[in-house]
Order: C-alpha cells, then structure tokens, then sequence
C-alpha cells in the first residue's frame, strides 16, 4: 500500500468548512435551464390549428380540439397535450409552421387528478403562460422542409412581349417532386378552395410520381385540371401553412403537373368512365363555360344526357373568349373540354337562347336547365366621351383577339381598370403594338391604388417586364375627343374608394389632375350578366338578391323547379368557384330527378 492510498481519505476534511450542494426548497429554488424543455405554451392567435403537431408525435400525446369558428386560413382547432403520453422531445416545436407552438422551462407541476395532465396550452392558462425562458426553434439553424418555392420557368420578358405563345413553361419531374415534399399535409389549403379539392392528396401522388392516382384526385372534384393548373386564382395558397413562414406551397402549379403528364387517351381507363350507365332523363345545360362544363361532366358520371347550348363557335366560355393563350392555350382548354365530350356530352354550337330556343321551350324539351352564362358584357364608366367609337371594352376586344379577329391598335392606347381582365387586355395590347410598331406605348390606370388593386401582383408585375405602365390611383373624369378620335384621359387623383360604413364612395382630390394621352380607350371596369333570354314572364318565377342576381339555393335551384343557375351570375367571376357550382347543381339535379327533397330557393 502506497503512501497516497493511506492520506486520501483524510483530504475529504478540506471541504468540511464549506456549505453542502443542497437545495432546501426544490419546487422553488431549482429553476429549469434557459432552454429546457417544459411544459408546453401556444398562442392560440398565431395558431392556425393545421395539425402538423398531432402528426409528427410518435406518441400521440397531441389530439387536435375546437377552439373557434373555422375562416379562412384557420381550422378553427388547436392541439391538446396528453402529459401521459408526451415524451418532451419538442419535435411539434420545431414543426410547427407559425411558431406559435413553444415550451416553458417550467417542469414542476403538482396534482393528484391525472386529467389534469391533459389540457390545451393557450386556452387552459397556467403558471408559465408569462415564461419567457424555454425550448423554441433555433431561428435559421434547421428546417423541416424547405421555406423557399420551386420557382417554374418562364419566357424572359423579352422573348414574350410579341408573342401569345405561353408563357409559363411548366415543372419537370425533379421540379414537381421537390416542390411536392414541402407539403406538410395540414389540408388547410382544402377548406379555403370553393371546390375543396383534395389538395394533400394529390400533392402526396405527384411526390410518390403517381399521375394515375393524381388525376382520379383531382377529377373527383375538378374536371378542368388543365385549366385551372394555368389560371385558377389558387386562394388556397393564400392560407398555405408554409406561407407563415416562407413561400407558400406552388399548389396550382402542382395540379398543371399532373394534367400536363397524363395523356388524354388515357383519362377514361384511369377514370373508370369507359362505361357509363344510362338514365333515361335530359339535361339541357347554357353556357359552356366552367359551371356548365362542370354541371355536364358530374351530370354524365352520374347516368344523365346532357346537351350544352352555346352562343359561339368554340367552347369554353370566358376561359377561351377571355382568357389570353399566353395564359391559358387553346390546346389546354380542348384537352379538358375533349374529356367532357367522349363521355358523351353534346355541344350545339352557334345557338342563341332566346332566339334560336326560348327558355321556355327547353324547360318543356328537357327535365332540368342549368344556365352558367357568365358575365360576358363589359361595364363602361359612363363619363363624357366614353360613347366614341374608338372607345372599347375588354370584354369585346379580348373575344375578338380569340375569334382572329383584325383589330385596329392604336400606337397610344390607355386601359381603365386595375383587374385581371384590365390586366390581360394591357398585356395583350402591348404584344400587338409590339408586333405593329416595334413598340410599346400603352398605359393602365384604376380608381385603387396600387397595393389595392384587384389584379394579381404578379399580371400587374409582368406587365410592366413587357412594357406597359401601370399608374393607378386615379378616377377618370372625361375622354377628350378631338376630330371624332379620343386625344386622351382627363384624370383626378383618388384620395379612398370607401367610406367609414364600407360603402362604395371615392373620394377625389380635384386639384391633382393629370391627363394620359391615348388615341384608343378601354374600359375594363368590371364585367355584367346578359339575361336577355330570360323572359320577362319567366323573370316572374324568379327571386331577386343585392345587384340584380338570381337567387338560389344551395344546390343553385332557383324559384323555377326546373331551373338551376350558377357560375360568374351567381357567384363570381372565378373559374374555381363556377366549377364548385356546377358540381352542386348537378347534386342538386339529380336530387330533384330522384324525388329527394331539398330545401327551395331564397
């Protein structure tokens, strides 16, 4: 035995002069680390209840629970946590798409019931609702999917500003995928879809490179996949969880993708529509736009002969005669629209109702009428000088840009109206300057300023890459005519467009005056419904709503039984939400052909 074996017990009576490591009061003295993981906390305002807690638990310690109404963007639920069950391992933490989820680095919690250990943070306060310190993400450290979209290549400002060929040039496969697996799943994007399609669903089928699956999603709500990948307004994406906090997900280019790589030869075996069973009952359906498309397509599945009664030559309604092809090419309108047809739907093209047929007669020729007519007529301002004929609406030139028609473009032209369609007739113009002149000199104005404008920021921004300027902000006062031509727009500024009610009332600050040159004008103000094959004894049978719109009920029957109604005159103007109506109109067709009852118009 050494020397050091016999001294070392002897060096403990160092440390008899010092205070013993003990903590007298632990519930109390002992507080938990900065960022120790705790009991959980949640502001239930930030939180949008998109569940991606309750899926990453590998406990199943979480369960979603309502708290408030469903809107727009929010469930209406938030997470419940089972103390029996959690683990604290902070995976919903680090998840969670708005950080609204976090944990305390409190961890002492008495009490005798154990459905006390179950609650809802946020909602049941407690103790530590007012701690700061505790787990929460590390700000750029990690993610669990990747905050920035997949960005879809397009035609250079350059290479499109004469041309109608399409823009957007779509996603390749490894594109899609990536784009695909930042999906979380959340389904919050379903509720806010007029359609409700299943958005998760076929996202997953695009990550799992399943179109077959995709395309069986997407029919099952939407039978115009090609076209509302191009042009669907995509709200969804508005409320896309992701978009808390980075981009929101690409869903409409997402839905372009799996259209684009399923051939049409193809659609009936994967759809299952190769035979369809046979009802011995008609529909007559006006309008092929997209509620009427919609209306034939459900109709057919379901058994009925449908015959669609349009007014031009070509079908597609607002889609084909409104629509540029840089946006929306002919070819994927006719993709969507051929499917429709081979399930044996007919189209008589070139027949007016009203004058051709009377509603009337085809209420007697057939079981039911569903009319989607859409809003085809433009709205003009009003002002002095918009009666010139070189004064147009959008409305007019764009069916005529689509029919080949020969238009007359000025070199200076300006456009009234800060919408899409103000939007689609200013970028179209542009190319055909372009195309004339070498060219561009065209200029779009609207009572809203910028940052309320109804186009979407991304027409109003390319717009201005081909070369059109956009100056909103101001109310028109009168066009100045000249030798029977318009010389240009007088113009004052718009100081707001609403009172303190919410009603409609701009208010102008006349002494700020500006005059845009122009010897072509269009309006393209907003766009009106033709109802003139509605008779004005048949009219009778109908209720009437706020701005002369029919009334209908859920399932847009109108006051007529025989009668439905829905798309742009209803419920507009959106191609989602014609499509939606059509799918319940032919619910609400078939309902009355079967003899179920449903509550009547109102």
């Amino acid at each position: 035995m050494s020397l050091k074996d016999i001294l070392t017990p002897f060096t403990a009576w160092k440390r008899v002069a010092k205070n013993p490591v003990t903590i007298k009061d632990p519930f109390n003295d002992r507080p938990g680390a900065d960022r120790y993981r705790g009991f959980h906390k949640n502001d239930v305002d930030a939180c949008i209840g998109c569940g991606t807690c309750e899926e990453i638990c590998e406990n199943e310690a979480i369960d979603l629970v309502p708290y408030t109404d469903p809107k727009d963007g929010d469930s209406g639920l938030r997470p419940r946590v089972d103390y029996g069950r959690c683990c604290w391992c902070a995976l919903c933490v680090d998840v969670c798409t708005t950080n609204s989820l976090v944990l305390s680095n409190e961890y002492t919690w008495v009490a005798v019931d154990p459905d006390d250990f179950i609650f809802t943070p946020g909602v049941d306060k407690k103790d530590w609702d007012n701690n700061e310190k505790g787990w929460k993400k590390p700000e750029g450290n990690y993610e669990f999917y990747n905050l920035n979209r997949v960005d879809m290549e397009h035609l250079h400002p350059e290479d499109r500003d004469k041309s109608f060929v399409e823009m957007m040039k779509g996603y390749s496969k490894e594109q899609a995928q990536a784009e695909a697996d930042r999906c979380v799943e959340c389904g919050i994007c379903v509720a806010t879809c007029p359609a409700h399609m299943g958005i998760p669903e076929y996202i997953k089928a695009v990550r799992h490179d399943d179109m077959e699956e995709g395309l069986r999603v997407l029919y099952e709500t939407n039978p115009l996949p090609e076209i509302c990948g191009r042009i669907c307004t995509h709200k969804c994406e508005s409320v896309c969880s992701i978009g808390h906090k980075g981009d929101p997900l690409s869903i409409r280019w997402l839905k372009r993708y799996i259209a684009d790589n399923v051939e049409s030869e193809k659609y009936k075996e994967i759809l299952n529509t190769v035979d369809l069973e046979n009802i011995d009952k008609k529909i007559a359906i006006i309008g092929s736009g997209p509620s009427g498309l919609s209306a034939a397509h459900y109709l057919s599945l379901m058994g009925y002969s449908c015959t669609i009664f349009e007014q031009l030559e070509k079908a597609g309604g607002m889609m084909r005669y409104g629509i540029p092809s840089y946006r929306l090419p002919y070819d994927s309108i006719d993709k969507d629209i051929d499917y429709i047809l081979s399930l044996g739907v007919e189209i008589k093209y070139n027949t007016r109702i009203g004058k051709d047929i009377t509603l009337d007669q085809l209420g007697k020729d057939y079981d039911a009428v569903f009319s989607g007519t859409g809003l085809h007529l433009g709205r003009g301002t009003g002002i002095d000088g918009s009666d010139n004929k070189h004064v147009y609406f959008s409305t007019d030139l764009l069916r005529q840009i689509t029919a080949g028609e020969e238009i007359e473009v000025a070199e200076k032209i300006v456009v009234i109206g800060g919408g899409n369609v103000a939007m689609d007739i200013t970028r179209s113009l542009a190319r055909m300057q372009n195309q004339k002149y070498g060219k561009t000199d065209i200029l779009a104005t609207s009572l809203e300023r910028e940052e309320n404008m109804p186009a979407d920021r991304e027409e109003v921004v390319e717009a201005r890459e081909e070369g059109a300027i956009i100056n909103p902000g101001w109310a028109p006062q009168s066009i100045e005519i000249k030798d029977g031509v318009p010389t240009g727009l007088h113009v004052v500024e718009c100081k707001s467009l609403f009172d303190d009610t919410g009603r409609f009332n701009p208010q102008c600050n006349i002494e700020n005056k500006q005059f845009f040159e122009g010897t072509m004008i269009v309006q393209s103000i907003g766009q009106g419904m033709d109802l003139t094959y509605v008779s004005e004894e048949f009219k009778k049978g109908l209720e009437y709503g706020p701005r002369g719109r029919v009334q209908t009920n859920e399932y847009f029957q109108t006051g007529v039984e025989w009668f439905f109604m829905g798309g742009d005159i209803i419920e507009g103007p959106d191609v989602i939400h014609g499509i939606a109506n059509g799918h319940k109109a032919a619910i609400g067709i078939d309902n009355l052909l079967q003899g179920i009852e449903f509550e009547p118009a109102k």
